[in-house]
Order: C-alpha cells, then structure tokens, then sequence
C-alpha cells in the first residue's frame, strides 16, 4: 500500500540500517533489514500500487487513479488477483476518459482474471458486450452476455437489470 516513491524511500531506509547494523556486526538484525528490502521489493512486483489507486477510483479522481495505474511498468506480474483488478480499474479510467476501443482491451483481460465477487466480473463482461454494441459487433456481445449469464444467481438485481438491458438491445439487432 505504498507509492512507487515511498516504496523506495522506506527500502532506503532499511538499505542504510542494513550498513549500519553490519558495521555494528548485528547480524539477527541484519537478517531483518533484508528480509523487510525483500518484502518491499516482492510487494513492488505482486502488489503494486493497486489498493491507492482503487482508493482514488472509489473517490472519482481517475486522474489519481490513472496516475498511481501507469507507476505499475509490468503489469503482468502483478499476482493473479491484483492483475485483474489492475485491469478493471483501468477499464473505467479509460471509460471516463472515452477511449473505449482501451476500456474495451482492459475490460477483457480483467474478465480472465479472478475478481473480487462475481458481480465486478459480470461487470467486466457487461462493459465489454456495451462496448461492443455500440460499435456494432454484436455476435461477440452476445458472447460476453452467454458468460455473464452463468453468473446470474450470484449478482445484485442492478446488474440484472444491465443485463437484461443490454439482452434488449440485442433482440433489436
């Protein structure tokens, strides 16, 4: 739950007491200060910045939210779990912003991902059979409503009703 920056500043920290601790010939000690560097390293590569960013995503500053997204360089390897979630956030950046044809390519790799209930990933596929309705590819639309279909019994009656809408949409295509 940290920063790329403050990341980097704790391990500093920890990189200094390190010396310090080795000088001192404390090697207990020692022993720790690595294992905390590697931990803020692991973290770094598994975790990422996910939890601030779904913060600011929650609160409606996407700018936050994209801004703390792109100090991510490898997403793909982030853990299976903070991938999706990765990829779900940036989808509705992107849906802000009005590059569908992007919400669009996040929203699918977060649908292959676990997510956090079965609604965010009836969600995801929602987004991606809008999306694709709007642009008039409705088979595969279509597609992504059959998957979400399998979710039905274990979602919220307002993602029922997305659903159920955009089936309508369909029947006029």
């Amino acid at each position: 739950m940290f920063t790329t920056r403050a990341r980097i500043l704790v391990a500093g920290l920890f990189v200094v007491m390190l010396a310090i601790v080795l000088s001192m010939r404390i090697y207990p000690l020692a022993a720790v200060c690595v294992m905390f560097i590697a931990l803020l390293i692991w973290g770094y590569f598994k975790q990422g910045t996910i939890v601030l960013a779904a913060k600011h995503f929650h609160n409606k500053d996407y700018r936050g939210a994209e801004r703390l997204l792109n100090e991510i360089s490898r997403p793909e390897w982030l853990s299976k779990r903070r991938r999706g979630f990765y990829e779900f956030i940036y989808g509705g950046v992107c849906m802000q912003k009005k590059d569908y044809e992007e919400a669009e390519r996040h929203y699918e790799i977060a649908a292959q991902y676990p997510l956090r209930s079965a609604n965010d990933h009836v969600a995801a596929l929602m987004h991606v059979a809008n999306i694709s309705v709007r642009n008039g590819n409705y088979d595969k639309a279509r597609a992504y409503l059959q998957l979400a279909e399998k979710h039905r019994d274990h979602i919220t009656a307002k993602m029922k009703d997305v659903m159920d809408r955009v089936e309508q949409e369909l029947k006029k295509h």
